[in-house]
């Protein structure tokens, strides 16, 4: 029923459906265009001309009730970064209960933003691993919106962070908890190169279908014992314990498909995917990743100066 009557609505409005995915919708005022992509109750949307997603905010909002404004998100004070430094979540048994429902509509809302801010991702999925038993110390997490050892408070589990650049641009990112404890920074530094290596094979296999073929891809880490281990084919006491399935890395450096460097822990950048960062740090990280910080009043501004 609420499909139906968005559809009507979105006709309505002069949208019409994409030709492969019937759940996009597009309209075209003059040169610029508007694409709203619709997923079970969720929208995102984004147009050539900022002024025209103010106009379909504005429809929308007189229609139907729009998630941000719903969680109270848009009454929000700013702050300088989503998490505060040494922000430490845990299941938190004594505190307040939060409504389950509630809170989980607005993890969904937000993971919507993960693909656009990848800023926000570390914040967002440790909020996320709350979901089952909420309280209001992460519902004010969730407002507030490498691999860093052992971060999780209850499982002690490592939290892996990556970065993938085609060129200078950040194409693909990703912070996720480890499914193993680790011992030491060693074993999670070397568990999270497995999994950017695993990402890497992926995006060079789809950019073959294209014709282009890459070897001697640059893979960087801020662990000197991690790259010793992952260049040395010996099973030796350091690594015998950690899951086999980790251990391809290996193959790919043998082959020279992957190439492994040092980077001092300052540049590296996959911190802001593992860790909350304070301030300075937080906006030294975030030009490397091509990302500036523009209010709607810029992003009018240049759109004016285009138009002239």
């Amino acid at each position: 029923a609420w499909y139906d009557a968005l559809l009507k609505f979105l006709m309505a409005k002069g949208f019409f459906k994409g030709v492969v995915d019937l759940t996009l919708f597009i309209r075209r005022i003059d040169k610029h265009i508007l694409h709203v992509q619709i997923y079970v109750d969720d929208i995102i949307f984004a147009s050539t001309d900022p002024r025209d997603c103010d106009r379909f905010s504005n429809e929308m909002s007189s229609k139907f009730q729009i998630s941000m404004m719903k969680f109270g998100l848009d009454k929000c004070d700013p702050v300088d970064t989503p998490m505060m430094k040494r922000s430490k979540l845990d299941e938190d048994h004594s505190g307040i209960p939060a409504d389950q429902t509630h809170y989980r509509s607005m993890i969904g809302s937000l993971m919507y933003l993960t693909a656009s801010r990848p800023d926000l991702v570390f914040a967002v999925c440790m909020c996320a691993r709350y979901q089952s038993k909420p309280t209001k110390k992460h519902l004010e997490a969730v407002k507030r919106a490498d691999a860093d050892h052992a971060s999780c408070q209850d499982t002690r589990r490592s939290t892996s962070g990556s970065a993938q650049f085609l060129g200078d641009k950040l194409v693909s990112w990703s912070s996720k908890k480890q499914t193993s404890t680790s011992i030491s920074s060693t074993d999670a530094e070397y568990i999270a190169m497995s999994g950017c290596c695993a990402h890497i094979l992926w995006m060079r296999s789809q950019l073959n279908d294209y014709g282009f073929a890459y070897k001697h891809i640059p893979l960087y880490c801020d662990n000197k014992s991690a790259i010793a281990i992952c260049c040395n084919n010996v099973q030796h006491s350091r690594s015998k314990h950690i899951d086999i399935r980790h251990h391809f890395i290996r193959e790919q450096v043998e082959k020279e498909v992957v190439e492994l460097y040092f980077v001092r822990t300052e540049y590296q950048l996959v911190d802001i995917f593992t860790k909350a960062l304070p301030r300075e740090r937080f906006e030294f990280i975030l030009p490397w990743l091509e990302m500036r910080s523009m209010t709607l009043e810029t992003l009018k501004s240049l759109q004016d100066e285009l138009d002239e």
